[in-house]
């Protein structure tokens, strides 16, 4: 079996399996909520699986619980974090303490889609030269 297709029918099991962290967020961004910006949960991309991912501004969310404190876990998110970022796309970690509160997290991923709106570098036309 390909590597994509294990790695969609994972995202598949993992939706159905979201934690309480994950789902409160879920309920606040999904359906276009924030702003408009579309997320998808349980994205499957390259080796990985984001919790949540917006395309039009390249952003993973990751809400990172108790799991993420132990062991080399802080080494395995350095890791996919580089991988994610040398194809363009940024993490955002959501810690336990913020996942509690998902209006205050909601409000967070919002604040870092403004920015990363700013940042996602626009087509320029080309230059003219004479």
């Amino acid at each position: 079996m390909r590597a994509q297709t294990i790695g969609i029918k994972r995202a598949r099991t993992f939706r159905r399996a979201l934690t309480g962290a994950e789902l409160g967020l879920w309920t606040r961004i999904k359906g276009r909520q924030l702003d408009g910006y579309q997320f998808r949960r349980q994205h499957p991309i390259g080796p990985y699986i984001l919790d949540f991912y917006c395309a039009a501004v390249r952003l993973a969310v990751e809400v990172d619980g108790y799991s993420h404190e132990v062991g080399d876990a802080a080494a395995r998110d350095e890791r996919r974090d580089a991988w994610l970022l040398d194809r363009g796309i940024r993490t955002l970690r959501i810690g336990t303490e913020l996942s509690k509160r998902p209006d205050d997290a909601a409000r967070t991923v919002l604040d870092e889609v403004r920015r990363r709106a700013l940042d996602v570098v626009q087509p320029r036309a080309p230059s003219v030269t004479s």
